[in-house]
């Protein structure tokens, strides 16, 4: 494998009015741009065609993920000056590891009033990268608090309010513990699914709680030096043992909806390609071209950001130059791009 990938081979020019603001509004309506990953080759098609490129035997694996409404916006206790914390991850029962705003107003010891006293934070540390560690006190139960105070946390190239908080969430999810949406799942109807599983395609989940690392610049001109922030992962023995079987037999392929899914059971496999279970580890899998993977054989996957972790993987699966070409169709044709954006299949 090169020492050396550049952040800049990853850039794309990508007109600001073909980034998604809005879900459609049916899921499964949005375009789909599927891409023989050894040839190149693509074809336009609408997301619900899927079905036309699964086959019985296949192995379906999507992240069952929960975003939690992840945004508070509060207001400094002895100031009164408006902040927004933006929960990250659960570190212990009420202490998160968060990303504050403005960082300059919320140092160490600092306090925060949310919702008329409903809930109040301190911060009480500083760590990587600025995040704060924020310790809530609150009367009754968190969850409960949060989905009264908190909002979606939508990613910044997203500037419209969203109408319907479930649009940021897939069909399927589960298990709280998300600060962005796997996007690529979202395309999913339970309709579309149910047949998917009729065609004799296996349907398994894994969770993956997708942090906002996902969304943070590769700063480092040389991609090998970025360092990739840790993600909580999940992986039961039933899911493990039907991929597994799928794999053993060559009855059919594994295909993963989205990059969460496909970290998780790369995260997940051993050395010879088997997939352990496991109650609960993290990841910091940073996945870019010279991968060889253990498990995934295709992608369903949404448009990515330039020069993003998330592109890198994609051009893992299919090569740079082929992913390229077809991230330059999908302008030309004006794909929708991003988290409400269209999709793509890889296969």
């Amino acid at each position: 494998m090169s020492e050396e990938l550049l952040k800049k081979d990853f850039w794309y020019d990508l007109p600001e009015e073909l980034i998604a603001q809005d879900p459609l509004e049916n899921r499964d309506q949005s375009r789909l741009l599927v891409m023989d990953k050894n040839t190149g080759a693509f074809e336009h098609k609408i997301f619900h065609d899927i079905k036309g490129y699964l086959r019985a035997g296949d192995c379906l694996v999507l992240n069952n993920t929960r975003v939690i409404p992840a945004r508070l916006l509060g207001v400094k206790e002895d100031t009164g000056a408006a902040v927004e914390i933006l929960l990250l991850k659960r570190k212990e029962n009420d202490v998160w590891e968060t990303i504050v705003r403005p960082g300059k107003k919320l140092r160490k010891g600092a306090r925060v009033v949310f919702g008329d006293g409903l809930l109040k934070a301190e911060i009480i540390d500083i760590v990587d990268e600025g995040d704060r560690l924020v310790h809530f006190e609150y009367e009754g139960i968190f969850e409960e608090i949060l989905d009264k105070l908190g909002e979606m946390p939508l990613p910044p190239y997203i500037t419209h309010k969203l109408k319907e908080r479930d649009r940021y969430n897939t069909v399927y999810a589960k298990f709280d513990g998300s600060a962005a949406a796997p996007t690529a799942g979202l395309h999913f109807t339970k309709e579309l699914l149910q047949e998917i599983e009729d065609m004799g395609v296996k349907i398994v989940y894994v969770t993956l709680h997708v942090g906002l690392g996902t969304f943070r610049p590769v700063k480092e001109e040389n991609v090998l030096n970025h360092h990739m922030h840790t993600e909580y992962y999940m992986v039961t023995k039933s899911a493990a043992d039907t991929i597994n079987e799928v794999k053993k037999s060559g009855s059919g392929r594994v295909i993963c909806v989205g990059t969460t899914s496909c970290r998780t059971v790369e995260s997940a496999a051993d050395e010879n390609g088997i997939v352990q279970p496991t109650s609960g580890s993290n990841t910091d899998i940073f996945i870019y071209p010279g991968y060889k993977f253990k498990v995934l054989d295709g992608l369903i996957t949404n448009f990515h950001l330039p020069e993003s972790t998330l592109i890198m993987l994609v051009s893992a699966l299919a090569g740079r130059d082929h992913v390229m070409a077809a991230y330059k169709e999908a302008v030309k044709e004006r794909y929708r791009f991003f988290s409400f954006g269209d999709a793509m299949l890889l296969i």
